[in-house]
C-alpha cells in the first residue's frame, strides 16, 4: 500500500500543550523532577532538582513553542512576545520548530527572567534569529539553547543570568 508522497501528506499540527510535554521529558530525561499543575494558569509546570550539594533547586516553567507559518521570512530578533507571569526563578523555554522540523523542536532555549524584557504587548524575549525557514540561535544568546541551555538551570545563579549585549542595556 505504501503511504502518499510527502507533498501530499497533511502536516500534523503541533500544538502548545505538545510543546510542554517536549519539554518537561527532556527536563525529565536530565533529571529534573517535573510537577504539573491542576489549572493552566500561570506557569506551564514546576521542575525540581537536589543538587549534589544536597540543595533543592525549584523552579517555575512557562513553555511557549514557536510554529513558523509557510509564509514566515527571515528575521533578526525571533522569538516570544506576550503575556507572562514572571517569577524570580522561573525558566522561559521556547521550543523553535521549523520549516523543515515541524513536529519535532530544532531548538530548545531555556531563558532566565533577567533575559525577559517589558513590551507593549506584555514581554519580549527574542533569543534566536529566523533564516531560510530555520530558527538559529543568537551569537551569544548561544549558551541559553540546547543541552548548554538545559546544563544552565542548575546553577543557583541561573536566575541572574544574561548575555554581555543584555546586561549593558540594562545597565544604561
Amino acid at each position: 500500500m505504501g503511504h502518499p508522497p510527502l507533498h501530499r501528506r497533511k502536516r500534523m499540527k503541533v500544538s502548545d500543550y505538545f510543546a510542554e510535554l517536549f519539554v518537561a521529558g527532556r527536563l525529565a530525561d536530565a533529571g529534573w523532577n517535573v510537577y504539573f499543575p491542576h489549572r493552566d494558569q500561570g506557569f506551564d509546570f514546576i521542575i525540581t532538582k537536589t543538587l549534589a550539594t544536597g540543595e533543592m533547586l525549584m523552579r517555575p516553567v512557562q513553555v511557549k513553542g514557536k510554529y513558523p507559518t509557510g509564509e514566515k521570512g527571515d528575521q533578526d530578533l525571533y522569538g516570544y512576545v506576550g503575556k507572562l507571569d514572571l517569577h524570580p526563578e522561573m525558566v522561559l523555554a521556547i521550543p523553535f520548530f521549523s520549516h523543515n522540523s515541524p513536529t519535532i523542536p530544532a531548538h530548545i532555549a531555556y531563558l532566565p527572567v533577567k533575559m525577559i524584557r517589558p513590551n507593549p504587548r506584555g514581554y519580549r524575549c527574542q533569543p534566536a534569529r529566523f533564516r531560510d525557514g530555520e530558527p538559529r540561535p543568537r551569537g551569544d544568546h548561544q549558551l541559553f539553547f540546547d543541552e548548554e541551555g538545559m546544563s544552565n538551570l542548575e546553577s543557583l545563579s541561573f536566575c541572574d543570568m544574561e548575555v554581555a549585549s543584555a546586561a549593558g542595556a540594562s545597565a544604561g
